[in-house]
């Protein structure tokens, strides 16, 4: 499946947010505001941590790039109507080519929903969530009344690995329910995902082969979208904790129709095997999208905490004890799914920053000034 959320004024977008690194950089000069051919900025002047920012998509809605081992690829998820029939789909991209519209290297089935690409350790391979299985077309997405923003969490998603050329290699899970989210250890030795299969939405881990599965979450709530800090010894993620008699019994509902409400997300922390749990934010509203810094003392996330009206969601940063928080990206609308390069030097996110006021997202990749 993928999870939906609010991109721009009048559209959203189906992304999850699933969610690697190691090294430092200097500090360098000021940034400069770099304006794009439709004047728009491509870069904002309080962005302090960023540096030759570049656009690597153009058109539809393209999220959760996420990079290879070696840095110099990623692998994203677009509903970009000129590659695909308008459903979420799996390519990949080479972050030295040329910036340009044309169509990029399918390697999901072209079937069904995708969502929550990741690389392997080899480089030549992914792991990916699909509905190929049970379904060719896209499937639908609910609509709710009274206001009520829902993401589906689809029973038909489960987790493939496949090479480049999009030939399935395994199938990693085939539990009745919700498998997807997937993301791998730096040091390709784990893979944490989140699954129903336990009744509730919760983390589990597995060896890179599949043996070995545990479940590491337990308390009733969505936890989703994690991710392994550069040493592979923690894990960070989004999680919702439904308090009240109304809360529990609002989240068991939705859960029950296959959704999931996302508007009271927190950040956590834990050992890489669960244990160790520590409370990041406690902002309220939605906060998500987490990843490690290198130095695996700090956490960049995405948030809306700042607004008043449900946008725009931009990414901060903040100490893994909840001090320290700064205000990393400053677009008018979006910007989400920051993920460090290996080395520590780059960052890729997804943005509606220059975006000649349509609503498509883009990936972007910049150079990391800590």
């Amino acid at each position: 499946m993928k999870i939906q959320l609010l991109l721009s004024v009048s559209a959203m977008l189906f992304i999850t947010a699933c969610d690697s690194t190691k090294g430092t950089v200097s500090v360098q000069q000021e940034p400069q505001v770099v304006q794009g051919e439709n004047d728009e900025p491509i870069h904002y002047p309080e962005e302090k941590h960023f540096k030759n920012v570049k656009q690597l998509t153009f058109g539809g809605n393209n999220a959760e790039a996420y990079w290879n081992f070696s840095g110099d690829q990623l692998i994203f998820q677009s509903d970009n109507k000129n590659w695909t029939a308008g459903c979420d789909q799996i390519f990949v991209l080479d972050i030295n080519a040329k910036a340009d519209s044309t169509k990029r290297k399918l390697i999901s089935t072209g079937k069904g929903r995708t969502t929550c690409s990741f690389f392997m350790p080899d480089n030549k391979s992914i792991l990916y969530a699909s509905t190929h299985l049970a379904m060719d077309t896209c499937p639908p997405v609910p609509v709710r009344e009274g206001g009520r923003y829902v993401w589906p969490i689809y029973p038909e998603y489960d987790i493939f690995h496949a090479d480049l050329n999009g030939n399935i290699l395994k199938q990693y899970t085939n539990e009745p329910g919700y498998d997807a989210e997937a993301t791998v250890s730096p040091k390709g030795d784990k893979i944490i995902f989140t699954s129903t299969r336990g009744g509730d939405l919760d983390l589990w881990i597995m060896n890179i082969d599949g043996s070995g599965l545990k479940q590491i979450t337990s308390s009733l709530g969505y936890d989703g979208g994690a991710a392994f800090s550069a040493d592979g010894k923690q894990i960070v993620w989004r999680a919702s904790r439904p308090k009240t008699v109304e809360e529990v019994k609002k989240y068991r509902d939705l859960l029950a129709e296959n959704l999931v409400e996302p508007t009271n997300l927190e950040i956590f922390v834990a050992d890489a095997d669960g244990h160790n749990v520590k409370q990041v934010t406690n902002f309220g509203k939605a906060n998500w999208a987490p990843y490690f810094h290198p130095d695996g003392k700090r956490v960049l996330f995405c948030s809306n905490y700042k607004s008043a009206i449900g946008f725009p969601f931009n990414v901060f940063m903040i100490n893994v004890d909840g001090t320290g928080l700064e205000q990393i990206t400053y677009d008018t609308q979006f910007d989400s799914f920051i993920m460090f390069s290996p080395n520590g030097k780059k960052v890729a996110w997804c943005s509606n920053r220059h975006n000649g006021r349509t609503r498509d997202t883009n990936v972007f990749v910049a150079d990391w000034i800590d």
